[in-house]
């Protein structure tokens, strides 16, 4: 056997890769259509507020919003300039470091959050966690602690 041969997946493996890749598929379309049809936000910007909402006096540095979205820098540029269009959020150089800039959530995001969160967490429930026993959700959580450690620290490009 040709020791730079590819160890290739197994049956189980195989099956277990394409439900998870059907996963990332498909997960994000279901939430985003639900987010557009009942709060007019897409995935992306409800993930952008959420994370804002979430952050100390409703700011953060651009660099780390993109990471906690997972989002390249650029992408979340384009985004940001249509949510501040939409009056949701502004960006701001950062006072401590005038090369840096910050990603503040206004008055109207904070609305639109508030509105759109229990839908979201409706959808959330409904297409994730309720189909799972509670040794399933403690499985999911472990499983995806494990490739997150394979995958390293994320830095947004």
């Amino acid at each position: 056997m040709d020791d730079t041969s590819p160890a290739w997946l197994t049956d189980s493996e195989m099956a277990a890769w394409r439900a998870l890749m059907q996963t990332f598929a498909r997960l994000p379309v279901a939430l985003d259509q639900q987010l557009q049809r009942d709060a007019d936000l897409s995935f992306l910007e409800y993930y952008v507020l959420a994370s804002l909402s979430e952050a100390p006096d409703g700011v953060l540095g651009m660099s780390s919003l993109a990471i906690l979205t997972s989002s390249e820098q650029s992408r979340l540029s384009h985004l940001m300039k249509r949510m501040e269009a939409k009056g949701l959020a502004r960006r701001e150089r950062d006072p401590a470091n005038g090369r840096q800039t910050n990603a503040h959530i206004t008055d109207r995001g904070w609305e639109r959050i508030r509105q759109a969160a229990p839908g979201h967490v409706a959808a959330v429930r409904s297409l994730v966690f309720d189909p799972l026993s509670a040794t399933d959700v403690q499985a999911l959580a472990r499983i995806c602690r494990h490739v997150l450690d394979q995958l390293g620290p994320y830095r947004a490009g």
